[in-house]
């Protein structure tokens, strides 16, 4: 049970002294252990989904409000996948910590891991970010201090949380751009299929009345029950397609939209969306009332189920025949959403190593590439092994050996404020008017503002072999609050439309780029990183041996640039 978010795992750091010989323990941590019961297990004696998810969100609120130091409601749950289930009489470890602060919200990392007592075993369960909001006191809207990361792991979460709360943000955008693709063939061959079930006959509604069990101290519908809830129906209209007890798999993001309270009748609506191979889609969601109001609109989410075999593995389960209309929008809003897991799966949760260093760019998986793009140069520049290597002329050279990869930074200070830097950095096109490796930078593709793609050309390194091109996702981020740098991210992409060509050997671009630390308003610290791949090794290798000065030379010839064109017209305008 694990969530499609970025690379990293929320991991445990090793066992930190303070001076005060105490053992360091982040101050928003909440620790809850749970032993299965038979009343927490499904028919399978396994702890069911829903019990899960009320003691994630019990202890996750507990975490956002010891350091909020007031009540907190649950806004949003990422996407959590299911690795492994739990059985009777084994004990649920969830551990919650606050990654970051926002203005009145903020986000929570959980981290479920599982204990067998007799054996002594421990394994990794799921992992989850949610996000909380603040509840207004009676002095108006709260406005959060900022979170200190004090370690490693807590500086990289930190780091990350701005990029995912951008993902959360546009999110829907992302589903409506991938549905003006033409997926309607798919639903024309479906109903082709003389077995396919109506997906009608999956519709479950159930109702639920809130009683005072249910509600949590703030006197509001515990969000954990109503996410149970949710889970339950969902169950129920999986069964009713494969007419077999379902294992849910992955959830979609829960997304409150509104509060419920003690005496609201909770109306919960789930139904087959679309039916994959081997998966499922199960739309679910919850309205609320009382008396004769209006129904409000809880909460909406997405979840997937397998069926297993006695070997556990996944079957093939039966057609879906949707229904006209809202059918049909709901069978391709699941095939995106298919896609969406797919590249999260790929481009976000693997580890770098395991995936090829250039990925197929399309305006479908862009938003995913882009967060990954600038997440891997956020988590290599966290690193805190870096060993210094060489220093002159103000240039410091730091490399970081780590899985059998080579990676370096460079260092330096230029008399630059970091936005025009940033400015001027960003945009490739000029990099060759300092750096003797850029011979030629073509822009391909403006995406948007943050994003671009490029096609350079570098010189050989060895005599009488081709020039090497490579296309680049360029990526920048501006700070999003104190403590964050100026980004500029690159990795290699691959385009139909620039295929490698005999002329050239293509190289590529794992993970590099630039942060732009402000260290007063006319001095800038700027850090250039680069993952040594082997299209880039050969142009690093005698600087990092010490048998030449050609970092040393480039980041001179950086600084001059920046100095030299700080107040030319790109920058005036700031």
């Amino acid at each position: 049970m694990a969530s499609e978010g970025p690379e990293t795992d929320i991991l445990d750091d090793p066992l930190l002294i303070l001076e005060s010989g105490e053992v360091y323990r982040n101050p928003t941590e909440v620790k809850m252990s749970q032993i299965v019961l038979p009343c927490h297990a499904n028919h399978c004696g396994e702890l069911s989904v829903g019990q899960l998810l009320k003691w994630m969100d019990s202890t996750a609120c507990l975490s956002a409000e010891r350091h909020a130091g007031c009540s907190c409601l649950t806004a949003s749950v990422d996407d959590i996948h299911f690795e492994h289930t739990i059985g009777v009489g084994q004990v649920v470890n969830i551990k919650a910590k606050v990654n970051r602060a926002f203005n009145s919200s903020m986000e929570v990392g959980i981290l479920v891991s599982c204990e067998d007592l007799f054996s002594d075993q421990q394994w990794k369960v799921c992992h989850a970010f949610a996000t909380f909001v603040a509840r207004r006191t009676e002095a108006g809207k709260v406005q959060l201090r900022q979170v200190v990361p004090f370690t490693q792991t807590e500086k990289i979460e930190y780091s990350i949380a701005a990029e995912r709360r951008r993902m959360r943000l546009i999110h829907a955008e992302t589903v409506t751009d991938l549905l003006s693709n033409d997926t309607v063939h798919e639903v024309r061959e479906c109903q082709e299929y003389e077995d396919a079930v109506p997906a009608e006959r999956t519709r479950v509604e159930s109702v639920e009345l809130v009683l005072p069990p249910h509600a949590n101290h703030q006197v509001n519908t515990f969000g954990g029950q109503i996410m149970a809830w949710m889970e339950n129906v969902a169950t129920i209209s999986a069964s009713r397609l494969c007419s077999a007890h379902p294992t849910l798999r992955t959830i979609d993001m829960f997304h409150f939209r509104g509060p419920s309270q003690v005496g609201d009748r909770l109306v919960l609506k789930a139904i087959v969306n679309n039916a994959f191979r081997k998966s499922m889609e199960v739309g679910v969601c919850a309205e609320a009332y009382q008396g004769g109001e209006h129904v409000r609109h809880i909460n909406s989410a997405f979840m997937t189920f397998e069926v297993l075999d006695e070997e556990r593995r996944p079957c093939t389960l039966p057609r879906i025949r949707p229904e006209p209309v809202d059918g049909k929008r709901r069978y391709q809003e699941a095939i995106a959403r298919k896609k969406i897991r797919l590249d999260r799966k790929y481009m976000i949760s693997c580890r770098q190593m395991e995936v090829p260093l250039s990925v197929p760019w399309d305006p479908s998986n862009q938003i995913y590439l882009s967060y990954n793009n600038v997440s891997a140069l956020k988590l290599l520049a966290a690193k805190s092994n870096w060993v210094l290597n060489s220093e002159k002329n103000k240039v410091s050279l730091y490399t970081l050996e780590e899985n059998q990869a080579l990676c370096f930074k460079v260092e330096t200070h230029v008399d630059v404020p970091a936005e025009k830097a940033f400015v001027l950095l960003s945009d490739l096109s000029r990099r060759q008017e300092w750096d003797t490796h850029y011979e030629k930078c073509e822009l391909i593709i403006p995406v948007d503002e943050d994003d671009t793609i490029y096609r350079v050309v570098t010189p050989s390194v060895r005599k009488g072999s081709n020039v090497q091109d490579f296309i680049l996702l360029a990526s920048r981020r501006k700070p999003f609050g104190t403590g964050d740098p100026y980004v500029i991210a690159l990795r290699s992409v691959t385009l139909p439309t620039h295929p490698p060509t005999d002329d050239y050997n293509r190289g590529e671009v794992l993970c590099a780029g630039f942060t732009i630390w402000e260290v007063s308003s006319t001095v800038t610290k700027i850090s250039y990183y680069n993952q040594a791949t082997p299209g880039v090794l050969p142009y690093i290798s005698t600087d990092i041996a010490g048998l030449s000065s050609g970092f040393y030379c480039t980041f001179s010839s950086c600084s001059q640039f920046l100095e030299k064109n700080k107040d030319s017209p790109a920058t005036l305008a700031l």
